[in-house]
């Protein structure tokens, strides 16, 4: 357990998130090939038909623009996911599909809702607002980039545009602050350096030692022996070669 307990580089990092992207684009693809129309598997409001959608609607789309425009957002967050938060990616995937979906299948109008952009909403929410919570400079400098490459998508969770699902962004944005409230424990522990620990005294520091006050290297930096050391070594010395003799 303890490869999890500080942020680290892994296969999985990319495996995954890839894995989950290739999986859309095949079902995609079925879609087309064989004129399955999965649409109908989408999240219909209000309809006990519809809940269905709540597993299905994150692999469906509607056309390739929709499908490019929701893949590479997906493999950049899901990615982040995986190596800062590693020990909760899946809780954060698996739960974030459920509740999102049965958010906007309680909200939205009576129309089938697809598409990944639900759990999209998601992951940039929570990874933002778990960021700021976690007060730690590097996952603050996640959340700050973050809100720098996807930072208009918060417009879409308004009616501003016929045809797009507000309604699952909505529940994809609320989903995502929720998790950060409940996962609150349950973060990456980034390694502290050792004069980041409590009990760092930077006098005791073998290190800084070979520097002077200015920050200038000492060449020879040699023990200070105390004079009655000295003559305790000396004595030492003498005694050994009158008992060699």
């Amino acid at each position: 357990m303890k490869q999890h307990r500080h942020f680290h580089f892994s296969t999985s990092v990319i495996a995954y998130p890839i894995f989950f992207v290739l999986i859309i684009w095949v079902m995609f693809w079925a879609d087309v090939r064989f004129g399955l129309r999965l649409s109908k598997f989408g999240i219909y409001p209000q309809t006990l038909k519809g809940l269905r959608g709540v597993l299905f609607s994150p692999f469906i789309h509607g056309s390739i623009k929709h499908l490019a425009h929701n893949s590479v957002p997906l493999l950049v967050l899901s990615s982040a996911l995986f190596y800062f938060y590693r020990p909760i990616a899946w809780k954060v995937i698996g739960y974030g599909i459920l509740v999102s979906g049965f958010l906007t299948w309680f909200i939205g109008r009576p129309s089938y809702h697809i598409g990944a952009s639900g759990l999209i909403y998601v992951l940039v929410s929570f990874i933002f607002f778990k960021g700021v919570f976690a007060k730690y400079y590097r996952l603050i400098a996640l959340s700050l980039l973050v809100v720098f490459l996807y930072g208009s998508m918060i417009w879409y969770t308004l009616p501003i545009e016929k045809g797009i699902s507000w309604e699952g962004h909505l529940a994809g944005l609320i989903t995502g602050l929720l998790f950060a409230f409940i996962f609150k424990k349950s973060i990456a522990k980034p390694k502290k350096y050792v004069w980041e620990q409590p009990d760092y005294n930077e006098d005791d520091d073998p290190f800084l030692k070979h520097f002077d006050e200015n920050g200038n290297f000492i060449e020879n930096l040699e023990p200070e022996i105390e004079e009655e050391e000295s003559i305790i070594i000396r004595y030492s010395y003498k005694e050994y070669k009158e008992n060699d003799d």
